[in-house]
């Protein structure tokens, strides 16, 4: 009887050991296992030139590494053949060491692949040398919008892409009512895309502004994603936010929000893989 106890223990304590790997390797796949979402809005007033123009959304990388000086990450978005990168915040992390020459790595990566339009998130002003960095991402290449926007081409057409600067940003910066008065002054009424880091901002603030789609990051999905909801927490720290990964609309204007790529502190992923997201547009 005894001999048959032990034994039973020591199928037991195998049992719990492979539960704990087993458990251990899907947390670490749902961490750091790209994944390609693909996304298909349309717009009546969208030119027709741009019709079908491919765009690869980045977010919320927090200094995080997916291979060798992110050489999977850069693999995987050049695969989707971008047309435009938009890098929508939080590249670095405040709470971790920046490792030396991450952003320029990165930023000449994707920069070799398409070209690139980058705003800042809470994360780059917490952790301080936002002006340095900047310069950092434009000597590759990179586009930096710091409340300002710029015409983009193709087929004969243009569209505007305005960003904005954090609200972590200096005290002084342009409001985004204020670059978006200056968009319709400059351009009278054009179709224009608004990137701004913050997706918990939209209902409230930036769908009041007149752009045809906002594109966000900010959220990491709800960090959970359980079924029948919007993620279970958010980076505020509060449960089951909405805006959190995909698409929506308020006040007549739509929002793509990027579930990241990254986390941040002790945060995890869970049914919620990092994301590199590729939106289509379409006129009609």
């Amino acid at each position: 009887m005894a001999r048959r106890s032990r034994r039973r223990r020591g199928r037991g304590m195998v049992l719990l050991l492979a539960l704990a790997v087993l458990t251990a390797l899907f947390l670490r796949w749902n961490n750091r296992s790209l994944q390609v979402t693909a996304f298909f809005p349309a717009f009546q007033t969208l030119p027709e030139g741009f019709d079908g123009c491919r765009v690869v959304v980045l977010g919320d990388l927090h200094s995080t590494f997916f291979g060798e000086k992110n050489s999977l990450l850069l693999e995987t978005v050049q695969e989707q053949r971008p047309e435009y990168i938009f890098l929508v915040g939080d590249l670095v992390d405040a709470f971790r060491e920046i490792p030396p020459g991450y952003a320029a790595e990165a930023a000449a990566g994707l920069r070799a692949i398409a070209p690139v339009y980058y705003v800042t998130g809470n994360h780059e002003w917490a952790a301080g040398d936002v002006p340095e960095l900047k310069e950092t991402l434009e000597a590759q290449g990179v586009t930096v919008l710091s409340n300002e926007f710029v015409p983009l081409e193709r087929g004969g057409d243009q569209i505007i892409l305005a960003g904005i600067d954090d609200p972590n940003g200096y005290a002084d910066q342009k409001t985004p009512e204020t670059v978006a008065a200056e968009v319709y002054a400059a351009w009278g009424n054009p179709f224009w895309l608004l990137l701004a880091h913050r997706n918990n901002l939209f209902a409230e603030r930036y769908s009041l502004l007149g752009a045809e789609l906002v594109v966000s990051g900010h959220g990491h999905g709800g960090l959970v994603r359980l079924p029948f909801t919007d993620g279970l927490v958010s980076t505020e720290r509060t449960f089951f936010p909405s805006y959190t990964a995909g698409m929506y609309e308020a006040n007549g204007s739509a929002l793509f929000v990027t579930r990241g790529l990254g986390n941040t502190g002790r945060t995890f992923r869970l049914f919620n893989r990092p994301e590199v997201a590729v939106i289509t547009l379409r006129r009609g």
